[in-house]
């Protein structure tokens, strides 16, 4: 098993007034460093499937703005899809209870919650885990496919350098498999759609 997720996201104190949420996107960007701050999707392979999801639904929102950076989460589709307008306790100051509801994606124990297997796939550890694991639909293939491609560009940069200073057949022959095993995942994103 590995960690779900190599760092817990930071939003800064911007207490910037905007007439919109959607206006936050650039400094939540910075902030999830391009990533959904639910699933840990990277953006680079979905570029124009990444939204801002309130984590308390402007449907329960008494006293926090609806531009309230602090309340905002940079999210893949899939996730803001997903989550929608669940919110089991429906009190804003609740977050979960009896093991039901979210967890901040930018507190450090909402890493605690999951895990990833070896090929991509995230695993639930905690009952609360459990249950934002089955609102927010992390069993979709896309989340493993999309972990690979990530994993295998990195690989193919690797490579790449080692290719600049060293000409050798094996790993000009193991950059190919990598090429092939990249195409392959990405045919399987176009596939799966979201």
């Amino acid at each position: 098993m590995n960690a779900f997720r190599s760092f817990t996201p930071k939003r800064r104190k911007i207490t910037t007034s905007v007439k919109h949420h959607g206006d936050h996107r650039a400094d939540l960007k910075l902030d999830y460093k391009d990533r959904c701050g639910w699933c840990n999707d990277i953006d680079t392979w979905r570029v124009t499937w990444f939204e801002i999801d309130h984590f308390v639904p402007q449907k329960y929102l008494k006293k926090i703005s609806h531009t309230d950076y602090s309340n905002l989460v940079y999210a893949c589709r899939s996730c803001n899809n997903a989550k929608r307008f669940k919110w089991p306790t429906k009190d804003e100051a609740i977050h979960n209870i009896n093991d039901v509801g979210f967890i901040d994606p930018c507190d450090d124990s909402y890493n605690d919650q999951f895990s990833r297997h070896h090929d991509g796939r995230i695993s639930y550890k905690t009952r609360l885990g459990g249950w934002i694991y089955k609102s927010l639909k992390f069993y979709k293939p896309q989340h493993e496919i999309i972990w690979n491609i990530e994993l295998l560009d990195n690989y193919i940069n690797e490579i790449e350098e080692l290719l600049k200073v060293a000409s050798d057949t094996v790993l000009a022959d193991r950059l190919t498999v990598c090429y092939k095993e990249f195409r392959k995942y990405v045919k399987e994103l176009n596939k799966v759609g979201t």
